[in-house]
């Protein structure tokens, strides 16, 4: 999966999973372009940073006019703290959305013509939030679900220029996991909970988002690849009083 002389833009790219991604498309030999609100507090190696907000629509059109070349967006910035729905209002609810779903849109939208030049590819970066009930990031859940039916119809509308494809995370271990797991105590008993018994590390997210940006991965579009260790063990299983194991 060599990846030289292609440019790859990563949105909330300079800590967590989005780190984990734009590291392992520098280690692919891309010219990797970071872009986020903030700077890395570390920085990332191979990778150059460009201040952006995603929210801003103008500025993400200018900031990808200004680039001469675009193979591949990952459109990773996202996020959101817990959040009961009766707790808040709309307002900030529709926040979350317009983060995780109406910013990849944008930037979809402003990469469009690079992207179509060099017959690239679009990662979005889902999660199994999207396909289940999300209490407590129920906003959240909601951007991600539309989020995988934004990348099928965008597969479709922009073929063949343009693939587009999904990587549907479970629970990976960042900087943040202590504010939804725990302590380490806590983060170790939650990876016990995935059949593969443990979270994944950004480092293999970033390795997925490099194989759908590829070309191992030349006739794969409208796709969602699940990157979840397995999911989740059914809960009946364990309150069952029948077909324990021994």
């Amino acid at each position: 999966m060599d990846l030289k002389g292609r440019v790859a833009v990563v949105t909330g790219g300079t800590r967590g999973v989005g780190a984990g991604i734009a590291g392992a498309f520098a280690r692919a030999g891309a010219r990797v372009v970071v872009c986020a609100r903030r700077p890395p507090d570390v920085p990332l190696e191979g990778c150059e940073f460009l201040p952006l907000d995603l929210r801003d629509g103008a500025a993400v059109r200018d900031f990808f006019a200004r680039l001469d070349q675009v193979d591949v967006l990952v459109n990773n910035a996202g996020g959101t703290p817990y959040r009961l729905l009766g707790e808040s209002d709309a307002e900030r609810h529709a926040r979350v959305i317009e983060l995780n779903l109406t910013a990849p849109l944008t930037a979809s939208l402003a990469a469009r013509e690079r992207l179509a030049a060099t017959r690239g590819s679009i990662v979005m970066i889902g999660s199994v939030s999207g396909t289940r009930p999300s209490p407590g990031s129920a906003a959240y859940g909601a951007a991600k679900a539309g989020l995988a039916n934004l990348a099928g119809s965008m597969a479709v509308e922009w073929a063949p220029e343009i693939r587009v494809n999904t990587l549907v995370l479970g629970m990976v271990r960042t900087e943040l996991s202590a504010l939804h797991y725990g302590d380490e105590e806590g983060i170790a008993a939650v990876g016990a909970t995935v059949p593969l018994g443990r979270l994944a590390e950004p480092r293999e997210i970033g390795e997925a988002a490099v194989f759908l940006a590829s070309d191992a991965a030349s006739y794969i579009t409208g796709a969602s690849l699940l990157v979840h260790g397995g999911g989740e063990r059914p809960a009946f299983l364990d309150a069952a009083t029948v077909n324990k194991e021994a």
